[in-house]
Order: structure tokens, then sequence, then C-alpha cells
């Protein structure tokens, strides 16, 4: 079992910045990829950032420039800062951690319950 918990969204005024936290619990070590998903209202929930165990990353277009995603010290964390928030920002923002079990080939994903970030004055 895997359990992955969210923490940081909220309220924020345009221009502002929120820092999210996200960490996996459960049965795997070492997740290979730990990124940030977000889900506006009526909308399909899209990637925001993505961080690889190399460290390798990939941002949205609408983000680049303004969010940055890291990886913690402590195995299987992932931050996303957002600085420069803008009204189209808002939405719910999922953790999502994925991990290749090399003795199927299988990836398996893992998502966190989202936390809210509204931008808004």
């Amino acid at each position: 079992q895997v359990q992955l918990v969210e923490s940081g969204g909220g309220l924020v005024q345009p221009g502002g910045s929120l820092r999210l936290s996200c960490a996996a619990s459960g049965s795997i070590l070492s997740m290979d990829a730990m990124g940030w998903y977000r889900q506006a209202p009526g909308k399909q929930r899209d990637l925001v950032a993505r961080v690889t165990n190399s460290g390798s990353t990939n941002y949205a277009d609408s983000v680049k420039g303004r969010f940055t995603i890291s990886r913690g010290n402590a195995a299987n964390t992932v931050y996303l800062q957002m600085n420069s928030l803008k009204p189209e920002d808002t939405a719910v923002y999922y953790c999502n951690a994925g991990f290749l079990r090399l003795s199927t080939g299988t990836w398996s994903d893992y998502w966190g319950q989202g936390t809210q970030v509204t931008v808004s004055s």
C-alpha cells in the first residue's frame, strides 16, 4: 500500500506564492518519478510538473519560469514552489508518484487526495 499526503494549498492573491508538499509512504522505498497535476472545474487533469529520480524535470508551458519542482532530502517527498500565481492557476492540485517494477516491467501510478489552490483578489 502506498499513501500520498499533500499539504500547502490555500487562498492567495494574484502575484503571490505558495509551496505545496507531498510525502509518499508505504511499501515502495524510492519512487521513480514524482510530480504534480491539476484539475480545474470542468476540465481534465493535466500535468503541471514532474521530476524523475535522475533529476530530470518537465513543466507545463503555462507554468515555466514561475513554478519549480524539487525532490526533498527525505525519500519520496516532492515540493512545488509556485510564484507569480495567476487566477488561471486555480485548481485542485494532485500529487503523483510513479514506480517501475523491474521484475514485471509494469508501471504503477499513485495519487494523493488533492489540495485546493485558489488565486483570487
